[in-house]
């Protein structure tokens, strides 16, 4: 049997570092955000779509998407970002699935599917999955990284935190909930006894 596991968080979690930390244990990783990137290159319908709906200026001198300039759009406008959504996420639903048909047909009868999905939660897609994991860490430490780590403003770090869900919204919906709030070595910790869970089949 093959476990499909759902993994999200909120932006500056370290969500990304528990991925990796399952894809050493074992788990074959889906990216939502590698495969939107994808979508987003010029060529494809998606990035076209993009392009149509929001204009040029989302568009950088190379012909290609200038994300911080369409994130100044669709974070200052909820509108904005939810039509930007219903174009992405079906298009990564759909993508995601293949690669999911594909990883299941490789494991054979066991292993463990892990999809990222920043927005699974606001998307609606929790019981898609057998477990969902939720990454934390603290809002200040996550405002943090984002500035000092990703080089954002702290107005733009704050307004995309405050677009996704909550913490108790998230966790209304998780399996398990991993705080990466510490150090490496903790994250470690935590995430080898959860995938521990999961390959027993200890769903709680």
């Amino acid at each position: 049997m093959v476990i499909h596991i759902g993994l999200t968080g909120g932006i500056g979690s370290g969500k990304s570092t528990v991925a990796q930390i399952l894809v050493k244990l074992g788990a074959t990783l889906i990216d939502a955000d590698a495969i939107g990137r994808d979508l987003m290159q010029p060529g494809q319908p998606v990035f076209a779509e993009v392009v149509r709906v929001f204009g040029q200026g989302v568009l950088a001198k190379n012909g290609s998407l200038d994300r911080a300039a369409l994130a100044s759009l669709v974070f200052a406008d909820e509108s904005k970002r939810e039509k930007l959504n219903s174009i992405v996420h079906p298009a990564i639903r759909v993508q995601a699935q293949r690669q999911r048909d594909k990883a299941a047909e490789k494991l054979g009868q066991s292993g463990v599917i892990v999809e990222d999905i920043p927005l699974l939660v606001e998307t609606g897609q929790a019981n898609r999955f057998d477990g969902v994991i939720v990454v934390e860490a603290d809002p200040v430490e996550r405002l943090r990284r984002l500035v000092e780590l990703r080089g954002m403003s702290e107005a733009d770090a704050l307004a995309r935190m405050n677009a996704q869900a909550t913490d108790q919204e998230r966790r209304a919906l998780a399996t398990w909930v991993i705080d990466n709030s510490g150090s490496l070595a903790e994250t470690e910790e935590q995430v080898g006894r959860v995938y521990g869970k999961i390959t027993g089949r200890e769903f709680s």
